[in-house]
């Protein structure tokens, strides 16, 4: 996966090798989720429902490597289009480092705990039903809610 440098969350996105983005994420899961585009206003709205690779209890892809493959429209996000993906979350450390503000303390990077993104209440893992259970998707709306710290 090649040696992470030091404090190279810092850096801008642009600088970051393939292994330091791939660390970047915070595991909160939430870009695992359906969302629903409203036919009214064109606003994108959030689901609690798990695409099928998601473990509902982790919130951590069961087969990240594949994903692509068995999840054609899983999204990939990359340096080229993370300005365009407007539903990411606020405490996402993509879009927080594409702005260039810091991480949230409770980013594994700074607080060292993995876990930390479920104690912030940022991750979705036990709060999510798979997509093969939850029927329409209509009736999944959610507003997560957002907090920084």
């Amino acid at each position: 996966m090649g040696a992470l440098r030091e404090q190279f969350w810092r850096l801008p996105l642009a600088e970051l090798r393939e292994a330091e983005w791939e660390a970047l994420c915070d595991g909160c899961g939430r870009c695992c989720l359906h969302k629903i585009e409203n036919e009214h206003t064109g606003e994108i709205e959030d689901t609690n429902v798990a695409c099928r690779l998601l473990d509902t209890q982790t919130a951590q892809c069961t087969d990240y490597a594949n994903r692509k493959a068995k999840v054609p429209d899983c999204l990939r996000l990359t340096l080229k289009i993370v300005d365009d993906v407007t539903w990411l979350p606020a405490t996402c450390a993509y879009r927080l480092r594409a702005a260039d503000q810091p991480l949230p303390s409770w980013h594994y990077l700074l607080s060292g705990d993995r876990e930390a993104v479920i104690a912030a209440g940022a991750s979705v893992a036990g709060r999510v039903v798979r997509e093969d259970e939850a029927g329409p998707l209509e009736h999944h709306i959610v507003e997560w809610g957002e907090r920084d710290d």
